[in-house]
């Protein structure tokens, strides 16, 4: 990406045991550490539990109040229980993006077969792209190298800086 980008983001990472300071976040960091050197500028960390309210409500400020670009949440994609960040997720948005987690799910079906497990969706709020990613580190790395090709194009489009879709040959 060129260095003339620059994009908000902010990151949830939905934890019972992070949101009590019993374990340490390794996913939203790892992904701080992908978006920053191709123009990311972190608006808003947020450390939330299991909870579809506490998750949607973190998705509201950051997408209706902060107008952040794109806000990815960490964890809580998988079969437990407690695993509710897609319904959350589904709740807050406006517009359903569903090529970002099969793609997504596409390359890490490449390490694990477990990535099929993988429940996480993504789509739009406003002008905000949210997308759900898993909660390790080398999740959010396998993710997001297939979400950063695109990343430019999708956010300009929702600032309404482009509309040209089909390349030019």
């Amino acid at each position: 990406m060129s260095k003339d980008f620059t994009f908000t983001f902010g990151i949830i990472t939905v934890s019972d045991k992070g949101s009590r300071g019993e374990r340490k976040d390794e996913s939203g960091p790892t992904a701080e550490e992908l978006l920053k050197p191709m123009g990311g500028i972190m608006k808003k960390y947020m450390m939330v539990p299991d909870e579809r309210e506490d998750i949607k409500k973190a998705i509201k400020e950051m997408a209706d109040s902060l107008n952040i670009d794109m806000i990815l949440t960490s964890g809580g994609t998988g079969f437990s229980p407690r695993d509710v960040t897609p319904e959350a997720t589904l709740e807050m948005i406006e517009r359903i993006v569903p090529g970002i987690p099969e793609a997504m799910r596409a390359e890490s079906l490449k390490a694990t077969p477990k990535a099929m497990l993988s429940r996480a969706v993504a789509g739009i709020r406003g002008r905000s792209l949210i997308i759900n990613l898993p909660g390790s580190p080398k999740g959010v790395r396998e993710c997001l190298s297939v979400v950063i090709p695109v990343l430019r194009h999708g956010i300009e489009t929702l600032r309404g800086e482009t509309s040209e879709c089909a390349e030019r040959k």
